[in-house]
């Protein structure tokens, strides 16, 4: 079910997609219940494969890769219940992420169990039956997108897409070994999709690998005429943005960690932090209250209403239609008035300010999955306050406009898969899923359905939304234009040495002293440089600033890595003095 495998397997002729789609399609008839909600047809299954007879793996980049579709997004002709019986409709089209998926040549093979409306975060909230976990029948799946992940984690799917609301692509990709990919609020389409919460909702995607995650969001991400909330991706996100995390990472850690008592989680969530440290990374332990805060706003502040929204009509209509737990957890909502929502948003802007600033310096941050998983028997009696605690680590994510993705980072002592989340700013998505893919590399894990990595660990390295600058003159660290960079965020990231390749020079002229930064085939010297990080988004206006007849280009420094920095035209170097002796601006202007 590898996407990668499948494909060179249509490619090569040892199957086709009638073969696969129909096993999948068998299998999943096979775990009917509680797992699937309803099948697609199998009369519009084989219409989409006869389609795919006029094309080519090579045309359609998921040409005959099955997927499970969870039942609050529309797939045309199916019926959407949400995990409501009383609720559901037919969809004359399907939602816009399902349609681009279809197009690039994926097969739906149906829609999958939910916690009902995509109120919970443990997969037992359901009128079609509980979710159990795919390891361990003493748990949950998790949700609220429980049957996605069973559908992947069973050898059904090779991918599926759920909803995340607070957590609910995340919390069962951790306990079912997966990778579950929150992406940037609007960056995946979610027009089709029945909503939760309509300003925070995300369409996710279940994979066994976050290589797959990284290939499926390059190829659906962007913006939607459909979808007011969709934004499009910039261009730092892309797919080429994917790779292996650059050494000298920096990953948040949250002081006040909390595992509800679990003996497993901290040596586990350790045991991460110590592997992450391997591939590089800089540890940096955060105050995590302002994130803490943030996450009890969504069902202590007016979010819930938001909810009540969609399914409060229902309620008051048909109250027996949606279940006791469900309308215990919006019994709150009418209540709520515009004078309590617009104080919870001033503080809500509050603590995000709060964050972004312990962001700033930061690649990601670090945090468990959940603290402690919780039993089917803990949740049947405790099952608000056991699924909220499911949520510790999620509930905040949405509302901070953050990326996120989930990762498996092991197997507690009673088998049961345990799982880390990492997120950052938004629009870092292809970063997170770089540094997921090393870390579940390291981990070494089983990958679900004995499938194995499909390609070997990327050699470009990873990026995202800061770009790294090299200066050499009146930019560098105290001098005359160093503000330009500290006043567009830009941060010191080292003082290191050109490659013996370069001769500086002070330039004739200017309002500012200047040098100019010369490569040469003979008698080149290591030159002291420094390496700035700078916003992507205002590497333009930097550009804009600088005068003729500097310009940005490539610069080799001494590790051999080539980085954005400071070049000079021939001809500005006309009248210029070799200051070459000196090995740098600093130097120099101590001499003079």
């Amino acid at each position: 079910m590898s996407i990668a495998r499948l494909i060179a397997a249509y490619r090569d002729g040892s199957t086709d997609p009638g073969e696969v789609v129909a096993r999948a399609y068998e299998r999943a008839r096979a775990t009917s219940e509680p797992t699937w909600i309803s099948l697609a047809a199998w009369s519009r299954v084989k219409a989409m494969l006869e389609r795919l007879r006029d094309a080519s793996p090579a045309d359609l980049p998921l040409y005959g890769v099955p997927f499970a579709i969870k039942d609050n997004i529309d797939l045309a002709g199916v019926p959407t219940t949400a995990a409501c019986p009383e609720f559901a409709y037919v969809p004359q089209r399907s939602a816009t992420l399902v349609e681009r998926l279809i197009a690039l040549g994926a097969v739906p093979v149906g829609k999958a169990n939910l916690d009902q409306f995509a109120t919970g975060l443990n997969g037992t909230r359901s009128p079609y039956g509980a979710c159990r976990n795919s390891v361990h029948p003493d748990y949950p799946s998790g949700g609220s997108s429980a049957g996605s992940a069973l559908a992947v984690a069973l050898g059904v799917a090779s991918f599926a897409l759920g909803t995340d609301t607070a957590g609910s692509g995340r919390v069962p990709a951790a306990l079912n070994n997966l990778v579950g990919l929150k992406a940037t609020k609007g960056l995946l389409s979610t027009a089709g999709v029945v909503p939760a919460c309509r300003t925070l909702d995300c369409t996710t995607f279940f994979t066994s690998t976050a290589a797959e995650a990284s290939r499926l969001l390059a190829l659906t991400a962007g913006l939607d005429e459909r979808d007011e909330y969709s934004r499009a991706n910039p261009s730092w996100n892309g797919a080429d943005a994917f790779g292996r995390p650059r050494a000298g990472f920096r990953f948040g850690v949250p002081r006040q960690l909390e595992f509800l008592g679990c003996a497993d989680s901290p040596r586990l969530f350790e045991a991460t932090v110590a592997r992450l440290e391997g591939l590089g990374g800089q540890r940096v332990d955060i105050d995590f209250s302002p994130f803490l805060e943030a996450a009890r706003l969504l069902y202590e502040g007016p979010w819930v209403a938001e909810r009540y929204a969609v399914v409060g009509p229902l309620i008051e209509a048909k109250p027996d239609a949606v279940l006791p737990v469900i309308r215990d957890v919006l019994r709150a909502a009418p209540a709520c008035t515009a004078v309590d929502t617009f104080r919870s948003q001033y503080r809500l802007q509050q603590l995000k300010a709060q964050c972004d600033r312990i962001l700033a310096d930061l690649d990601c941050v670090l945090t468990p999955a959940y603290p402690r998983p919780v039993t089917l028997a803990e949740l049947h009696e405790q099952p608000v306050q056991r699924n909220a605690d499911l949520g510790w680590y999620t509930n905040f994510m949405n509302l901070l406009d953050y990326a996120a993705v989930a990762v498996p980072a092991g197997f507690m002592a009673n088998g049961l898969p345990w799982g880390v989340t990492v997120f950052g700013r938004a629009f870092t998505d292809q970063w997170l899923l770089g540094l997921a893919d090393s870390l579940q590399r390291a981990t070494a894990l089983p990958l679900v359905g004995d499938r194995a990595f499909e390609t070997a660990a990327p050699a470009a390295v990873a990026r995202n939304d800061r770009s790294r600058v090299v200066v050499c003159g009146a930019h560098l660290d105290g001098l005359a234009l160093n503000w330009q960079l500290t006043a567009r965020g830009g941060r010191l990231l080292t003082a290191t040495q050109t490659a013996p390749r370069y001769r500086l020079h002070a330039l004739a002229g200017g309002a500012v002293r200047r040098p100019g930064l010369e490569r040469v085939a003979e008698a080149g010297a290591s030159i002291a440089v420094e390496v700035w990080e700078l916003p992507s988004a205002e590497l333009g206006s930097f550009l804009d600033a600088i005068p003729a007849p500097l310009g940005l280009g490539k610069v080799e420094l001494e590790d051999g890595g080539w980085v954005t920095g400071f070049i000079c035209e021939g001809k500005g170097l006309a009248g210029s003095e070799d200051i070459t002796r000196y090995g740098g601006w600093r130097a120099y202007i101590a001499s003079t």
